[in-house]
């Protein structure tokens, strides 16, 4: 979790990205997805990507967009050219 469980639409918690290496260098090449769950946006997904993340929870961001649809391919294209 990169927010405090219990609603939508908390601020990502950068600092949970500690963890997120920690566990990416635990997993090692094993074929684990690593996912992780709140506050992902276009402004944060690349910080969850560079932490080691590659499965991400999207609510708000997609939610509160204006085409949600949109925001559905657009953050999936962004993750997907970063892996």
């Amino acid at each position: 979790m990169t927010v405090e469980p219990g609603f939508g639409g908390q601020k990502f918690m950068e600092n949970m990205m500690v963890k997120v290496r920690r566990t990416r260098e635990i997993i090692g090449d094993r074929p684990i997805w690593l996912q992780v769950d709140g506050g992902i946006s276009m402004n944060t997904i690349e910080i969850a990507l560079d932490a080691g993340a590659d499965t991400f929870v999207v609510g708000s961001a997609v939610f509160n967009a204006t085409d949600p649809a949109q925001m559905v391919v657009d953050i999936r294209k962004f993750a997907t050219s970063k892996l």
